[in-house]
């Protein structure tokens, strides 16, 4: 069995590298989260770094492209992201963001899916800002504040530090076959011709696609296509 200390030294060493998604999230899986979702947000755009969802398939997937869409401007931490100072990691919680939530903001991200609870960090780098959110669906403990801020402060490190790529950031968390069939779907390629690339059978494919969605949290080429910003 892994133990915290050797998920803390594996993610280190893969910061910056594309393996680092997959191992980020096993960690982050031990906290005892439903899903873990991280955000770079601009001045009037905001990008999805990454989206794992661990218990409900359809849930981050819908979550990230509504907040996408314009949502993300009314998030109650934005000013709090604007003003931090660079190299800062904040941890907030959804019981003291609740009062200045607006109430279909609330109702849209919190009451519809049946969160229960929400631990956002606020990672401010040299060249990005995030939002690095950990999200629970039941009624189990929220996950320490230490270890919590240590997810973002993970996070933060590897996404400065990692090189533009022409893949997206979501689909890092995938297997190499899992990341191909999306790509190749974002390509507008048919089942068929994605089949004939990777060298497997059609049926192969669909399999491929579906445990993607499910770890993405999506259900559809337009929840695909919404994530990775296309």
């Amino acid at each position: 069995m892994t133990t915290l200390a050797q998920h803390i030294d594996t993610c280190l060493a893969a910061l910056g590298r594309d393996d680092f998604a997959l191992v980020f999230a096993d960690f982050v899986e031990t906290l005892g989260v439903d899903q873990i979702m991280v955000f770079a947000i601009g001045d009037d755009r905001a990008q999805c770094l990454l989206s794992r969802h661990f218990s409900h398939g359809a849930l981050a997937g819908r979550l990230a492209a509504t907040y996408l869409d314009g949502w993300f401007l009314q998030d109650p931490l934005l000013p709090e992201l604007r003003k931090a100072d660079v190299g800062t990691v904040t941890l907030h919680r959804l019981e003291d963001l609740a009062p200045r939530m607006g109430t279909e903001y609330r109702r849209v991200f919190f009451g519809a899916p049946g969160l229960a609870a929400k631990t956002t960090m606020v990672a401010v780098g040299d060249r990005l800002r995030l939002f690095v959110s950990l999200y629970h669906t039941g009624d189990g403990a929220e996950c320490a504040p230490d270890l919590a801020r240590l997810a973002g402060r993970l996070a933060l490190m590897h996404f400065e530090r990692a090189a533009q790529s022409d893949i997206p950031a979501p689909l890092a968390v995938l297997s190499t076959r899992e990341r191909a069939v999306c790509l190749g779907i974002l390509s507008a390629r048919k089942t068929d011709l994605i089949a004939a690339d990777l060298g497997v059978a059609a049926s192969t494919v669909v399999t491929y696609r579906k445990r993607a969605y499910g770890k993405l949290g999506i259900t559809s080429r337009a929840g695909l296509f919404a994530i990775c910003g296309r």
